[in-house]
């Protein structure tokens, strides 16, 4: 399946220039030939083409449905942006094909990227989430200073990844609640200073580690990440097989 992307697709019935422009273009779609599109928010419509403008295709939408995201829950991953540019936008890349329902770029006192601009890293959000067939866009934050993301309300539990003697050595596949809305700090390359580990856990983030090697930032997110859809499965699973009736069926 192919998706495009159109968030005011309700209102104007147009898909925007780019998806216009690869919709007829690119795969040569016709008047009368459906697709498939999504807004963002949930949404997927079937729709078929009455004007194939390569620069504004108008369609008529035929059905919809709302698709929620197959984890159930929601989870944000806060990380300090690398200095390599390149590694945090593949890293936003896995974690939207994965399941994220927020990405925040903290600042940190040591990170090494001080400026960042979000507009290249929303258009890799949205290629990822059409990609992976999802409907849901994240929502990408811009840099936000570690002392006021402290300040957010955040829902259900929160890790921060960092290990030290002063804190018990917690595995976040083990403290993590199955099917609980989660948020995951990660830090810089040059790690938290001791001034933002003690806010971080004044604020109610428990220190945890991932595994026993030591990871790269991105590589750290991901693993996080992909830790809390894996505990959160594998906890549906057993649910299933125990009382095979009662599982709740999700679209991907």
């Amino acid at each position: 399946m192919i998706q495009f992307f159109a968030p005011d697709i309700e209102s104007t019935g147009i898909l925007p220039p780019e998806d216009s422009l690869h919709c007829i273009r690119v795969l040569r779609h016709r008047v009368g030939d459906t697709i498939s599109v999504i807004d963002g928010h949930g949404h997927r419509f079937e729709c078929r083409i009455i004007a194939d403008d390569p620069r504004a295709t108008a369609v008529n939408i035929i059905s919809s449905s709302l698709i929620q995201p197959h984890w159930g829950c929601r989870f944000w991953l806060a990380v300090a942006p690398t200095k390599n540019m390149d590694r945090m936008e593949w890293m936003v890349e896995k974690a939207v094909e994965i399941g994220v329902d927020r990405i925040t770029p903290v600042l940190c006192a040591h990170s090494e990227r001080k400026v960042l601009k979000t507009e290249r890293l929303q258009k890799i959000a949205v290629a990822a989430m059409k990609q992976s067939l999802k409907t849901t866009l994240p929502i990408i934050d811009p840099l936000t200073p570690i002392h006021s993301f402290l300040q957010m309300p955040h829902a259900g539990q929160k890790f921060m990844g960092y290990c030290d003697a002063a804190y018990p050595r917690l595995s976040l596949a083990r403290e993590y609640s199955p099917g609980a809305d989660a948020t995951v700090l990660i830090g810089p390359e040059g790690d938290f200073s001791p001034e933002e580990v003690g806010q971080a856990v004044k604020a109610g983030f428990v220190p945890a580690t991932f595994g026993q090697s030591r990871l790269r930032t991105e590589t750290a997110a991901i693993v996080a990440l992909d830790t809390l859809h894996i505990v959160t499965s594998l906890a549906e699973a057993q649910s299933t097989t125990q009382y095979p009736g009662i599982a709740a069926s999700r679209e991907p």
